[in-house]
C-alpha cells in the first residue's frame, strides 16, 4: 500500500467520526464580537486545543489575551527539518438577521450536499480539516516530514486586535521558515484559489 493510499484510507475509515467532530465545533457560538458570547468562545478555544493533543501535538497550550485565547500548538519532528506555521481563527461572525437563515446558525443542516452553519466556511470546516489531516498523516507515517507551528486566534472577526503583540511577544517560539493561512478567498463560486502572497 502507498503511502498516500494509507492517508486516503485512514481518512475514509474515520470520516464518520470526522463528520461528527465537525458538527461538534459548529455547534459552539464562538462569537467574539459579543461580550455574550465569551465564555462560549473560551470553550472553543479549549476545544481546539484538545483536538491539537488528539491530532498529536504534544506542545499546546492558551496564550492569554485582553479578550480571546488563542491557541498554540508545536509539532517538533528534527531540528533539521523546516518549520512550518499554520495561522488559522476559531471565532465566528455574528448571525444577524436570524430571520434570514433557513435553519439555526448553531445547528449544522446539511441540504443538497452542503453543510449549513455560522463559520461553517470561515474558518471552522478549514481549521477541523488541518488539524485531522495532520492526524492522518502522522498516524500513517509515524511523524510529520516538517515541524508544525499551530496559530489559532480567537479574534479575527474583529480586526484581530491582540494579535501584534501575541506575535511579538512570542517571536522566539513562532519563528518558522514558511506560514501558511487555513483562511483565504475564492475567485468565484465553484473556483477555489490558493494564494501563493500577501502584501500591504
Amino acid at each position: 500500500m502507498t503511502e498516500r493510499t494509507s492517508v486516503k484510507d485512514y481518512l475514509d475509515h474515520h470520516a464518520d467520526r470526522f463528520d461528527a467532530e465537525l458538527f461538534e465545533f459548529l455547534r459552539m457560538p464562538s462569537i467574539s464580537t459579543d461580550p455574550v458570547y465569551a465564555a462560549d468562545t473560551r470553550k472553543t478555544a479549549e476545544w481546539v486545543a484538545d483536538r491539537a493533543r488528539a491530532a498529536g501535538f504534544a506542545d499546546v497550550g492558551l496564550i492569554e489575551t485582553p479578550l480571546h485565547p488563542v491557541v498554540y500548538g508545536r509539532w517538533e519532528s528534527s531540528n533539521e527539518r523546516p518549520t512550518l506555521l499554520i495561522y488559522g481563527h476559531y471565532d465566528v461572525q455574528p448571525v444577524d438577521p436570524v430571520d434570514l437563515w433557513e435553519s439555526d446558525p448553531f445547528e449544522p443542516t446539511e441540504r443538497e450536499g452542503k453543510i449549513y452553519a455560522r463559520g461553517a466556511s470561515d474558518m471552522k470546516m478549514n481549521l477541523l480539516a488541518i488539524l485531522q489531516g495532520i492526524e492522518a498523516l502522522a498516524q500513517t507515517k509515524g511523524d510529520l516530514p516538517i515541524n508544525v507551528i499551530l496559530l489559532f486566534e480567537g479574534e479575527e472577526e474583529i480586526g484581530s486586535p491582540n494579535l501584534p503583540k501575541v506575535v511579538a511577544d512570542y517571536a522566539g517560539q513562532l519563528k518558522s521558515d514558511v506560514i501558511m493561512s487555513g483562511d483565504g478567498g475564492m475567485m468565484g463560486i465553484g473556483r477555489p484559489a490558493l494564494s501563493l502572497g500577501l502584501k500591504g
